[in-house]
C-alpha cells in the first residue's frame, strides 16, 4: 500500500508538470496514464472547470467529433498498461485555463490535513506551511476517503485528507 501510493505521488508529479507543458504548447488535446487517482483528480480538475473532457482510451487519441458516444475499449491484463486518459484543454482569452499545476504532497513528504487545517486555507489562511489559497481561481485538490475533492468543498463537508497538488 505505502509504496503504491509513493508510485502515484511521482505519477501525480508528472502529470502537473504535463498539464503546465501542454497548456504552455496550446494543446487542445493530450493524455495521461490511467490510474484511480488520476482518474479521480482529472475528474475534479474537469468539475472545477479546468478541464474541458475527461475520456478514457488506448495509446491512439479518441475521435474528437463522436466523444460523447466513445467507447473505450474494456480494460484486460493484456491492455491495462496501455490505458491512458485523454484530456480536452480550455482556453479563455487565449490562456491556457490551468496554467499552473504543482503537487503539495511528495512521496518523501505526504501532507495531510485536518478539516480546520483545509477550511484556514480555502479562507486564504496559511495553514502550516502550505500557503492559503488567495488567488482567484486557485484551487487545492485532496485526497479523501470519500474520494479527491476541492479543498472547500472538503471545508463545506468537514473532512480532511492529504493534499494533492494546487492548480491555478
Amino acid at each position: 500500500q505505502h509504496n503504491i501510493f509513493a508510485m502515484s505521488l511521482v505519477t501525480l508529479a508528472h502529470v502537473c508538470s504535463h498539464l503546465q507543458n501542454a497548456g504552455k504548447a496550446r494543446l487542445g488535446l493530450t493524455s495521461v496514464p490511467l490510474s484511480n487517482m488520476i482518474l479521480g483528480l482529472t475528474l475534479s480538475l474537469q468539475q472545477s472547470g479546468f478541464l474541458q473532457t475527461v475520456t478514457r482510451g488506448g495509446p491512439t487519441p479518441p475521435p474528437l467529433d463522436s466523444l460523447a458516444t466513445y467507447v473505450p475499449e474494456p480494460v484486460t491484463q493484456s491492455n491495462i498498461a496501455s490505458r491512458r486518459l485523454w484530456l480536452g484543454l480550455k482556453y479563455w482569452n487565449n490562456e491556457p485555463v490551468l496554467s499552473k499545476m504543482n503537487v503539495v504532497s511528495k512521496p518523501t513528504k505526504r501532507v495531510y490535513m485536518d478539516s480546520e487545517g483545509i477550511a484556514a486555507l480555502a479562507r486564504g489562511k496559511d495553514a502550516g506551511f502550505v500557503k492559503g489559497l488567495r488567488r482567484p481561481g486557485e484551487c487545492i485538490f485532496v485526497s479523501t476517503d470519500r474520494g479527491i475533492l476541492e479543498a472547500r468543498e472538503c471545508a463545506e463537508r468537514k473532512i480532511g485528507g492529504m493534499l494533492l497538488c494546487r492548480v491555478l
